[in-house]
């Protein structure tokens, strides 16, 4: 056990002399073997599985209120399971692989050699402060390398624990966590790490690529953007809406995986809100006073909501809350799930990312409608398509372009470790989780074996009538 005391706060030397430390041991250990990556692995599940308590604490302490089932089913529990996929799977993600060889170059051979990058960055946003750290720390220590995890200012009391329990647990050159503001965050973006990986909003995104590119670091970047659910005439509305409603009121929507509209058949869209309604209320009776229903996590973001929902309402919009009569959800620091009618393409509600209980709800006259309404809009990270028409499911599936899909439910894809996850387009670029994970944080050398025995020298100058004959079978002339 490692008794270092925690990185909580690091200026720009800082930042650097830890860096250059964690380069230093790389260069002593540059290819750990599988047990030394399981080890590593093994003490991060250890630590989770240590403090699962403290963690839900911390969370909730974050954000006013957070559901401590919500931070078990969607934080420690898909962490924990990342862990033991990795280490099951690891001898046979760093096996070599074999390529074939071009005939003219037999019998030479061709090979892929797996290879850590060296220190790795991951930027982490405050929503699922645990999962989205946890997640890419697993890629990278299965991968060989050495880590550098930054936390959001967002959520203190979280990363205060979790760099104590990692100080705890591994020594500064092999992960460390840097907790700090905004300054700090574009000091750690503007390290020269041999990859980095952000999770958060497009805006910031873009922000880290450009300090990255000075340094020519290659980048993951899990973004957002408006992920549609489009519920086809032939799926039974009130399971739709209640898997929707699901996925929307985890983490009271601040999930970057949320439905964010959702398209039904013109004129069902007073049925779909009832069936809504209807879920709601099963699933949570009371909302203010109710342990299972998340707070937002801060009066910015408190206001912000507010506002994408006025807003539309004063442009014309219908607001359906979805809140036990006389409950006022606001004052214990929550907001209640709104669905919208009447939205326009103009209103911020349906140009920004929602990340909150806010749902617009769309009608469309046909799957071909739907599609057309998706694809006139940036790239979404995720898309819920509702029908057991196999045709159908495959027109959207092949017609639009989105990070990752649930059929006939939502969120699910992202809890599949053997699945990549990541968003294309606005919604980010590049992906991890399971061997996507490993070979993101991994470089893929190719390697060329020349035989003893070969006919290179045939090729050899002085060129005369010899290589004419040759060059001209090459060419097949």
């Amino acid at each position: 056990m490692n008794t270092n005391s925690p990185i909580e706060e690091s200026g720009p030397g800082a930042l650097g002399t830890l860096f250059e430390a964690q380069r230093r041991a790389f260069g002593r250990d540059s290819m750990p073997s599988a047990e030394k990556r399981r080890e590593r692995l093994t003490r991060l599940e250890s630590l989770l599985e240590g403090h699962i308590d403290a963690i839900a604490d911390a969370i909730a302490r974050d954000f006013g209120h957070r559901s401590r089932h919500e931070t078990r089913l969607l934080e420690i529990f898909p962490a924990l399971e990342a862990i033991r996929h990795a280490r099951r799977h690891l001898s046979r993600w760093m096996r070599p692989e074999h390529r074939a060889t071009g005939l003219w170059f037999l019998p030479g051979r061709s090979r892929i050699l797996k290879q850590p990058l060296g220190v790795a960055g991951i930027v982490v946003p405050w929503n699922y402060p645990l999962l989205l750290a946890v997640g890419p720390l697993v890629a990278a220590l299965a991968a060989g390398n050495r880590a550098m995890v930054k936390m959001s200012e967002t959520t203190p009391a979280f990363g205060e624990l979790f760099a104590r329990l990692v100080s705890g647990a591994f020594a500064p050159d092999e992960v460390a966590v840097v907790n700090g503001g905004p300054e700090v965050a574009r000091a750690f973006c503007a390290l020269p790490f041999d990859h980095l990986l952000f999770t958060g909003s497009t805006a910031v995104g873009r922000h880290v690529m450009h300090a990255a590119a000075d340094n020519l670091t290659p980048v993951t970047l899990e973004l957002g953007g408006k992920s549609p659910a489009i519920v086809a005439a032939d799926f039974d509305l009130a399971t739709a809406a209640k898997r929707i409603l699901f996925g929307k009121c985890l983490n009271a929507g601040q999930t970057c995986i949320a439905p964010d509209y959702v398209l039904v058949p013109s004129g069902r869209e007073e049925a779909f809100i009832q069936s809504a309604r209807e879920a709601v209320t099963a699933f949570f009776p009371a909302l203010a006073a109710n342990p299972d229903y998340t707070g937002i996590v801060d009066e910015r973001h408190r206001a912000r909501l507010a506002s994408l929902r006025d807003e539309a309402v004063a442009a014309g919009a219908r607001a359906h809350v979805l809140a036990p009569e006389g409950e006022r959800p606001e004052a214990a620091g929550k907001i209640a799930p709104t669905l919208l009618t009447g939205t326009t393409p103009a209103m911020a509600v349906m140009r920004e990312e929602i990340f909150g209980p806010l749902l617009p709800v769309i009608g469309v006259a046909s799957i071909d409608e739907a599609i057309a309404f998706v694809n006139a809009r940036p790239r979404p990270l995720a898309l819920y398509v509702f029908s057991h028409d196999g045709a159908s499911v495959d027109r959207v599936l092949e017609r639009t372009v989105c990070g990752g899909v649930t059929v006939n439910d939502t969120l699910l894809h992202i809890a599949q470790d053997d699945l990549p996850f990541g968003g294309v387009g606005e919604s980010g670029m590049g992906a991890y989780h399971g061997r996507e994970g490993f070979d993101t944080f991994s470089r893929r050398k190719p390697v060329f074996r020349q035989s003893r025995l070969n006919g290179l020298a045939l090729f050899h100058p002085p060129y005369g009538a010899r290589f004419e004959s040759l060059i001209r079978l090459l060419l097949r002339r």
